[in-house]
């Protein structure tokens, strides 16, 4: 498995997800705006204070794709034999990088899940090697393969 194509296709995906959330961004703000020229009216001015308060959670969910590439931009994605950051890990007949937390994507045929250092199994995953048996809400799995 080439893990720089794990990497880009990671970035790739993070950076569509920013664009999204930035042109939706701009939809909710642009819908806030109200016309001063005109009289405003009770139901308008609620309107724009909802697509206010949604433009700053979707303000939210931009900073974290920016963050998201940025740190993946900066992880070294380079062979592992332990689990740590930039490690592929094969568990249960899954495979997940350890990078930043991502929903299901498919790379080079494969489906993979991207799982954060925060993230609570990473806790029980840390520092093992393939063969090792971990814990996990009530399971025990073993590590199938590190790259």
């Amino acid at each position: 498995m080439n893990k720089q194509i794990v990497k880009q296709t990671m970035l790739s995906l993070e950076a569509c997800d920013l664009e999204s959330a930035r042109e939706k961004y701009l939809e909710y703000v642009a819908s806030a705006r109200l016309d001063r020229s005109e009289p405003i009216e009770n139901d308008e001015q609620a309107q724009a204070e909802l697509a206010s308060d949604l433009s700053e959670a979707i303000d939210c969910t931009v900073h974290s794709h920016s963050d998201k590439i940025e740190k993946l931009s900066a992880i070294d994605f380079g062979p592992k034999t332990k689990v740590e950051e930039g490690a592929v890990v094969k568990l249960g007949g899954r495979l997940f990088v350890i990078s930043v937390s991502t929903g299901k994507f498919v790379c080079d045929g494969n489906e993979m899940m991207g799982i954060s250092t925060q993230a609570p199994i990473y806790a029980e995953l840390e520092g093992k090697r393939a063969g090792d048996a971990i814990s996990f809400n009530g399971r025990t799995l073993v590590i199938e393969q590190v790259a």
